[in-house]
This record gives C-alpha cells, structure tokens and sequence, in this order.
C-alpha cells in the first residue's frame, strides 16, 4: 500500500504511516472504548507511524507494552502502537484519505458490550487469541 497522511480535528498533530492492507480492525477492548467513547477503528501499519513533532503530540503509556498517540490539543486519538514502535494500528477516522479501506476483523469480541453489533461479516477474535496472534508475529520477527 501507498503511504497516508492524517492529522488530528485541530490540525496540531500531523503523521504518515503507510497501511499494511487495506483491512480496517475494530478493537472493543475496554481501554479502546474508554479512551474513543466507543470502538476503535484502526489500520495497521507495523513500524511505518510517523508523527511530526509538536507541543501538541501527546502519548499516553497505557500498559507495559503499548502507548497512546493523540492530540493535546482537540483530544483526537491518532494510533495505538508498542512502546518500541514496532508495531502500531492508526486510528482510521484520523486519516485523511480513506481510500478503499474494507472491514475485516473485529478484536476483544469478549469486551465488547452487548449494546452494539456491526453488519459486516468479519473476522472475530477474543482477547486471548489476539494475544496469541500477536505473540507469535513478534516471535517471528
């Protein structure tokens, strides 16, 4: 895939990352719904995120393995990634071109709550297989 640019609502916060495909994950893990007041629309990019520098970037360590990417400023979520940067999901509504982007997996289905539901058939995967999956990519590279 080509590289994409996107920015937060106010404009402070600038980034590119370039798509691995063009496969939009859904996160429902409870840490993504807190800090999106709903699900997580993400797109990964492996090690390709690339946020300008700016007094407005924020970045939140939420866990010993992962950080937060978002705007100081407007509040807008940007991307999760690892805190080696290795690995990183960009937040899709951030993006400022789409594209062609299809639906594919939704992520901690067992967090998600029953309130809402997507129509698309996707690919559903808990918590403990996602940790699976991702464990076994890192192992690999």
């Amino acid at each position: 895939m080509t590289e994409k640019t996107g920015q937060c609502l106010c404009g402070a916060v600038k980034f590119r990352a370039t798509p691995k495909a063009n496969e939009v994950t859904i996160c429902h893990c409870g840490m993504c719904r807190r800090q999106m007041a709903g699900p997580f629309f993400a797109i990964e990019c492996g090690d390709s995120f690339r946020a300008e520098d700016s007094p407005s970037l924020g970045v939140y360590s939420a866990s010993d393995y992962g950080e937060r990417v978002f705007c100081k400023d407007c509040g807008t979520s940007i991307a999760w990634r690892t805190r080696d940067n290795t690995f990183s999901e960009v937040s899709v509504n951030a993006l400022n071109d789409i594209g062609d982007l299809e639906l594919k997996q939704e992520i901690f289905v067992d967090d998600k709550p029953d309130y809402y539901s997507f129509a698309q058939q996707t690919r559903k995967l808990t918590g403990a297989e996602v940790w699976e999956e991702f464990e076994a990519a890192q192992g690999e590279s």
